[in-house]
């Protein structure tokens, strides 16, 4: 646990300063601002910069462990480690030695599509008979299904490998096992009470496993599966004329685990930091195509290009069509097919990002129409028939951005419906489905996501029910978003020696963002909003001593009533203006400056 000091700063809803007048923005954020690093953890970083290590304290304490933060070292490198993983290998090497036809089941999101592509990449090197299997996001829903599972039965699979799935399906586990199927899970997701009839289950939840890294994705523990084979084979081949390697894997890695919004901490901070360089110096056939596509060059593909640019396209495939297409991009051998399959994609990306923005404003309409101008209750739960199931998940988070609230999304059915939830820290939305498990046909998922199908004559119940698990676990709390801010400092300090010491702690992402400084008492000489409707905000700032030029995203309304003294904070961003790169400020927030409370 990182300490801090816990200086929540009020908001200040009355004019500030006797001339210059600074109107404070509607609650927005708390303010939650690191302690300082002591003068002993700086002394084992004497040749780094002193805000990065300020900004390292906040983010790991022990100064080993920082050290190996910072030098992105592997850590603890056995697959074997991971409780099931001996029995899976030695499962599939069988099934391998005898020409059994082995299924490879994933899922429809972008973990789930490469996690497929890099296991059946394998497996196929080492001469197996395997079949890929993504099930259809709106006719088949999330994992397991008994119609897949005696499809691929029928074309004679004697194995079932499941890929971001499978913890939560043991009663399709038994149909697989009843059909003569042997199933090995390798799933991420939070274990089941329930038993699986499975010959290995690798899930670094599960009880009693060792494995000290709990933040794979789901294809970072296909990688492990893949890295256990591998080895294996080198000792005791099943052929020796395989050329694949483990870094030849780490692309797919880097993509699916940031596109799922896993950790950039320990493990996969090492393996993303891998993969990204292989993106940028040998991207494979489709993910060259892809970058293409998405606008990037050679050596622009980061976690943020990940996350925005690239992920969004491999998950648009499985929400509006057929995952499909996002597995044959990833496995593509030829140029000319991949660029094809990437502007399909780019194509549905873009009716994606228009779809999203019309049942945003849907759903939007029906907060505020059922709240009635009082309070939003502490858990929304919104189900109708015209919610697509392929954006419900989408839209939850826009609805958590905005409103700060658990927010389920639900696609009402004819007599089943599907849904989607997103959640806030305070609320673990899994545990609270759980505690819905009698009126769920199925769920599972994580802290701050999860999926659930339940049968219309339960939709009523299952929402008064969480509403009451919500009202219970959130009451008492100020249900407003936290700025986590790494260091106070100067404007003068916020400079370009800083941002370069910054790239060490690269890649940024979930669970390592981007740092946040605060700088006090700044003038604010000039704002001016820009962008489509005036929707952002152009900032020019000055501590006295540096002046510098800042931008607001979606605050655009304030640019008559923030000219003052104000605290700000910010990221400190780079961007490129006629070709050559400068830097600017993105401000997160803002309060007059030495207003009451701050500690």
């Amino acid at each position: 646990m990182i300490a801090t000091s816990l200086r929540t700063l009020p908001w200040q809803l009355t004019p500030f300063g006797s001339t210059e007048m600074v109107h404070s923005p509607p609650p927005r954020y708390r303010w939650q601002i690191a302690s300082p690093a002591p003068d002993e953890y700086r002394a084992h970083f004497p040749e780094v910069h002193p805000v990065v290590v300020q900004v390292l304290y906040r983010r790991v304490q022990d100064p080993e462990e920082a050290r190996r933060f910072l030098e992105k070292r592997p850590g603890p490198d056995n697959p074997f480690a991971l409780q099931g993983m001996s029995k899976a290998v030695d499962w599939l090497r069988r099934a391998i030695r005898r020409g059994e036809l082995i299924a490879v089941y994933g899922d429809f999101d972008a973990d789930g599509v490469t996690a497929t592509a890099l296991l059946v990449t394998v497996l196929r090197a080492l001469g197996a008979d395997v079949r890929p299997y993504i099930p259809h996001r709106v006719e088949e829903g999330y994992g397991l299904n008994r119609r897949a599972i005696e499809e691929l039965a029928r074309a004679g699979a004697r194995v079932l490998v499941t890929v971001d799935c499978g913890i939560r399906f043991p009663r399709e586990i038994a149909h697989a096992r009843r059909l003569g199927m042997d199933v090995i899970v390798t799933d991420h997701h939070i274990v089941g009470d329930e038993p699986l009839e499975a010959v290995a289950v690798v899930n670094p939840h599960q009880e009693g496993c060792p494995y000290p890294y709990k933040g794979l994705a789901g294809v970072g523990l296909a990688y492990k599966l893949a890295q256990a084979l591998l080895r294996v084979n080198r000792k005791v081949p099943l052929r020796r004329d395989v050329s694949l390697n483990e870094e030849d894997l780490l692309d797919l890695v880097a993509l699916g685990t940031v596109a799922d919004l896993a950790p950039l901490t320990g493990e996969n901070r090492y393996l993303v930091s891998r993969g990204l360089e292989h993106l940028n110096r040998s991207p494979r056939p489709g993910v060259e195509a892809l970058i293409q596509q998405a606008g990037l060059q050679p050596g622009q593909v980061d976690s943020w290009a990940i996350g925005f640019l690239l992920g969004p396209r491999l998950n648009a495939a499985g929400r509006l069509a057929h995952a499909k297409t996002a597995y044959q991009l990833l496995t593509a051998e030829y140029p000319e097919e991949a660029r094809q399959l990437a502007q399909e994609l780019d194509d549905l990306n873009r009716e994606r990002q228009q779809l999203t923005s019309e049942m945003q404003e849907r759903a939007r309409a029906m907060v505020l129409e059922e709240a009635a101008g009082g309070p939003i209750p502490p858990l929304l739960f919104l189900a109708d028939p015209q919610f697509p199931a392929g954006i419900v998940g989408l839209v939850a988070s826009r609805l958590v951005d905005e409103f700060y609230r658990p927010t389920l999304i639900v696609e009402k059915g004819e007599v089943v419906s599907k849904g989607s939830a997103r959640s806030i820290p305070e609320f673990h939305i899994t545990r609270a489905l759980d505690e819905c498990a009698d009126l769920l046909l199925r769920h599972g998922g994580h802290a701050l996501a999860a999926g659930f199908t339940v049968h219309n004559d339960h939709l009523d119940a299952l929402k008064s029910r969480l509403q009451e698990i919500a009202a219970r676990e959130l009451a008492g709390r100020e249900l407003a978003p936290t700025l986590f801010v790494d260091a106070e400092i100067s404007l003068q300090e916020a400079n370009r020696p800083l941002w370069e010491a910054m790239q060490e702690l690269r890649p940024f992402g979930e669970g390592n963002p981007e740092p946040l400084f605060l700088t006090r008492n700044v003038q604010v000489r000039r704002a001016v909003p820009v962008g489509a409707d005036g929707a952002h905000l152009k900032l020019t700032l000055s501590d006295g001593w540096a002046v510098w030029d800042g931008i607001a995203f979606r605050q655009g309304e304030w640019a008559e009533r923030i000219l003052g003294r104000v605290d700000v904070v910010y990221r400190l961003r780079q961007d490129v203006w006629n070709g050559e790169p400068r830097l600017q400020l993105e401000v997160q927030d803002w309060r007059p400056a030495g207003g009451a409370g701050r500690g």
